[in-house]
């Protein structure tokens, strides 16, 4: 399945890319050539990514493993897609009415601001969820209520969905910009500098407040600062950084929005331009949107199943409910016979590299 998102977004960015410059109109053409440019660089990452599918896979299939013991885990994931849709059709509204404003694309670009965090609130709502059912089973071995947990994310939890739904996307945006600033530093010791010191203020950040922290804010009701804090510590005396770092959820999550939304924009653009051509390129961009986030609503439950399965077994590696899968991983890892590669989510191996010291004379060299 995994092999299958992969190639999907591939073919389906792709196949929006030719089919948007086949209407011949310079803003469709601009972003048909977007869409392509993505489904180049999504096809590259699925050939590097194919050595480490095969624990992506194994850790996939192990963390899913619970859910079949709750047969409701997945009703508020269809309550948050059905709220999340018509949220959408009302902001849909919204946008058509901010045409008539004063700066039109000023207000768009909130409203689509405003949106993508209510999503990603409601989203984490369902990742609140669904770690603590998960989280209460790996760690004390209770069947909770799945409507209970529900309830529960939705009040108590609901600050910390809020806070964690604002900064998490910017903290990782930000590290892919300090991974792209190592990339193009070059040899000049001014711009190596910056790099390093923009990786390290990233990695320090990135302790403070990261995606794992889900697992701890449902399953003890800890702020959102401390959970990632106390996480992190976690992974760190179970060495388990490199594993964690090169994890694949979240990049699989997010092509599978975008495999989606692709889809959507095949189906809009087509009939679009065929009845209001001259809208073509701005509601295919709309249906892209709109179709990426409806599903990393619906991509919560494996995301968050993932999330507990590396956290509990962090905090409990010698529990019954885990097998060996991470830890031959490390033993793997530990004796060189395996190298983790990140992805470029979490870029750790600038981290070593940022430690050595930059002189004049290797420069000079």
């Amino acid at each position: 399945m995994v092999h299958f998102i992969l190639w999907s977004t591939f073919l389906m960015s792709l196949a929006a890319g030719i089919l948007l410059i086949c209407f011949q109109d310079p803003p469709t053409s601009g972003l048909g050539v977007c869409f392509i440019i993505f489904s180049i660089g999504s096809g590259l990452y699925a050939c590097w990514v194919n050595p480490r599918l095969g624990f992506c896979v194994k850790v996939l299939i192990k963390s899913l493993e619970p859910v079949s013991k709750f047969s409701d885990l997945n009703q508020p994931t269809y309550w948050t897609l059905g709220v999340g849709f018509m949220w959408m059709s009302l902001w849909i509204l919204a946008v058509i009415g901010a045409i008539n404003f004063y700066v039109p694309p000023l207000v768009i670009f909130a409203l689509c601001l405003s949106l993508a965090w209510t999503t990603e609130v409601m989203r984490n709502v369902v990742n609140l969820t669904v770690s603590r059912v998960i989280a209460l089973y790996y760690l004390r071995g209770m069947q909770s209520s799945t409507q209970f947990c529900f309830q529960r994310a939705m009040s108590i939890n609901l600050g910390s969905a809020c806070l964690g739904s604002l900064f998490v996307p910017s903290i990782e945006a930000l590290r892919i910009v300090a991974r792209a600033l190592n990339l193009l530093k070059g040899e000049d010791e001014f711009l190596c500098c910056c790099a390093h010191c923009c990786l390290n203020v990233m990695e320090s950040i990135f302790k403070y407040g990261n995606s794992w922290a889900y697992v701890q804010i449902a399953a003890y009701g800890k702020g959102f600062v401390l959970a990632s804090q106390d996480t992190w510590e976690l992974f760190r005396r179970q060495e388990m950084e490199d594993i964690v770092d090169s994890d694949m959820t979240s990049a699989i999550c997010f092509l599978t929005g975008v495999c989606s939304g692709s889809i959507c924009v095949i189906v809009v653009a087509a009939w679009t331009a065929k009845v209001q051509p001259p809208f073509t390129a701005s509601i295919s961009l709309l249906a892209f949107f709109v179709g990426y986030l409806m599903t990393r609503i619906a991509m919560a439950v494996p995301h968050a199943c993932v999330s507990c399965y590396y956290a509990c077994y962090a905090e409990n590696p010698d529990n019954r409910l885990f097998d060996k899968t991470i830890k031959d991983r490390l033993l793997l890892i530990k004796t060189g016979r395996d190298v983790v590669v990140p992805t470029p989510r979490v870029p750790r191996r600038f981290t070593t590299s940022s430690s050595t010291v930059f002189t004049p004379s290797s420069s000079t060299a």
